[in-house]
Protein backbone atom coordinates (compact mmCIF):
# COMPACT_ATOMS: atom_id res chain seq x y z
CA UNK A 1 0.00 0.00 0.00
CA UNK A 2 2.69 2.44 1.24
CA UNK A 3 4.75 1.57 -2.34
CA UNK A 4 0.93 2.71 -4.38
CA UNK A 5 1.03 6.33 -2.35
CA UNK A 6 4.58 6.97 -3.03
CA UNK A 7 4.05 6.36 -6.66
CA UNK A 8 1.00 8.19 -6.66
CA UNK A 9 2.63 11.33 -5.37
CA UNK A 10 6.01 10.89 -7.56
CA UNK A 11 3.10 10.44 -10.47
CA UNK A 12 1.41 13.79 -9.22
CA UNK A 13 4.94 15.89 -8.73
CA UNK A 14 5.50 17.99 -11.44
CA UNK A 15 8.38 16.64 -13.58
CA UNK A 16 11.70 17.51 -12.32
CA UNK A 17 10.75 19.97 -9.43
CA UNK A 18 9.61 22.19 -11.97
CA UNK A 19 6.61 24.34 -9.93
CA UNK A 20 3.97 26.01 -12.08
CA UNK A 21 2.02 28.91 -11.62
CA UNK A 22 -1.77 29.93 -12.64
CA UNK A 23 -1.68 33.36 -14.45
CA UNK A 24 -4.46 35.06 -14.54
CA UNK A 25 -6.17 37.51 -17.66
CA UNK A 26 -3.78 40.30 -16.81
CA UNK A 27 -0.49 38.38 -16.30
CA UNK A 28 -1.56 36.33 -19.58
CA UNK A 29 -1.76 39.36 -21.88
CA UNK A 30 1.82 40.19 -20.76
CA UNK A 31 3.58 37.16 -20.75
CA UNK A 32 2.38 36.51 -24.15
CA UNK A 33 1.97 39.88 -26.24
CA UNK A 34 4.70 40.90 -28.61
CA UNK A 35 6.55 37.33 -27.74
CA UNK A 36 6.92 33.91 -29.87
CA UNK A 37 7.01 30.39 -28.31
CA UNK A 38 9.08 27.49 -29.60
CA UNK A 39 6.96 24.39 -29.03
CA UNK A 40 8.59 20.51 -28.87
CA UNK A 41 9.02 19.59 -32.90
CA UNK A 42 10.24 23.09 -34.19
CA UNK A 43 7.07 24.62 -34.20
CA UNK A 44 7.23 28.44 -32.86
CA UNK A 45 4.39 30.65 -32.65
CA UNK A 46 3.93 34.39 -32.41
CA UNK A 47 1.19 36.67 -30.36
CA UNK A 48 1.19 40.41 -31.82
CA UNK A 49 -0.27 43.18 -29.89
CA UNK A 50 -3.02 43.91 -32.26
CA UNK A 51 -4.49 40.17 -31.90
CA UNK A 52 -3.01 38.53 -34.82
CA UNK A 53 -0.80 35.28 -34.28
CA UNK A 54 1.34 33.44 -36.59
CA UNK A 55 1.74 29.57 -36.00
CA UNK A 56 4.58 27.96 -38.07
CA UNK A 57 5.90 24.18 -38.47
CA UNK A 58 8.18 22.88 -41.26
CA UNK A 59 7.70 25.38 -43.48
CA UNK A 60 4.10 26.11 -43.36
CA UNK A 61 2.31 29.31 -41.87
CA UNK A 62 -0.96 29.80 -40.45
CA UNK A 63 -2.84 33.23 -39.17
CA UNK A 64 -5.07 33.21 -36.32
CA UNK A 65 -6.32 35.49 -33.88
CA UNK A 66 -5.90 35.39 -30.03
CA UNK A 67 -7.28 37.36 -26.75
CA UNK A 68 -7.57 36.67 -23.26
CA UNK A 69 -11.15 36.05 -21.55
CA UNK A 70 -11.01 36.18 -18.02
CA UNK A 71 -8.13 34.19 -16.86
CA UNK A 72 -8.28 31.96 -20.01
CA UNK A 73 -6.18 32.54 -23.03
CA UNK A 74 -8.27 32.22 -26.44
CA UNK A 75 -7.46 31.26 -30.03
CA UNK A 76 -9.20 31.10 -33.13
CA UNK A 77 -7.75 29.91 -36.11
CA UNK A 78 -9.58 29.86 -39.77
CA UNK A 79 -11.68 28.70 -41.32
CA UNK A 80 -13.09 27.74 -38.05
CA UNK A 81 -15.24 30.69 -36.46
CA UNK A 82 -15.03 28.82 -32.64
CA UNK A 83 -12.96 30.26 -30.58
CA UNK A 84 -11.00 27.70 -28.15
CA UNK A 85 -9.56 28.60 -24.49
CA UNK A 86 -7.29 27.49 -21.95
CA UNK A 87 -5.89 28.03 -18.95
CA UNK A 88 -2.45 29.16 -18.55
CA UNK A 89 0.86 28.26 -16.61
CA UNK A 90 4.12 29.97 -16.01
CA UNK A 91 7.06 27.95 -14.86
CA UNK A 92 9.22 29.51 -11.68
CA UNK A 93 12.17 30.47 -13.93
CA UNK A 94 10.30 31.60 -16.53
CA UNK A 95 11.47 30.54 -19.60
CA UNK A 96 8.25 27.91 -20.18
CA UNK A 97 4.30 28.39 -20.75
CA UNK A 98 1.70 25.75 -21.04
CA UNK A 99 -1.54 25.83 -21.69
CA UNK A 100 -4.28 23.52 -20.31
CA UNK A 101 -7.64 23.05 -22.11
CA UNK A 102 -10.62 22.13 -20.84
CA UNK A 103 -9.85 18.25 -21.17
CA UNK A 104 -6.75 18.44 -19.40
CA UNK A 105 -4.24 18.36 -22.20
CA UNK A 106 -1.40 20.46 -21.66
CA UNK A 107 0.79 22.08 -24.22
CA UNK A 108 3.72 23.55 -23.19
CA UNK A 109 6.03 26.15 -25.30
CA UNK A 110 9.61 28.00 -24.37
CA UNK A 111 10.56 31.91 -25.01
CA UNK A 112 12.46 31.71 -27.78
CA UNK A 113 13.42 34.89 -27.25
CA UNK A 114 14.98 34.03 -24.02
CA UNK A 115 17.14 31.47 -24.50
Amino acid sequence: MLRLVLTLAFLAAPAFGEEWTPLNGPEITTALTARTLGYEGGQTQGFNADGSTLYESAGSSQWGRWRVEGDRYCSVWPPSDRWTCYGVQAEARGLDLRFIGEGGEVTAGRYIDLQ
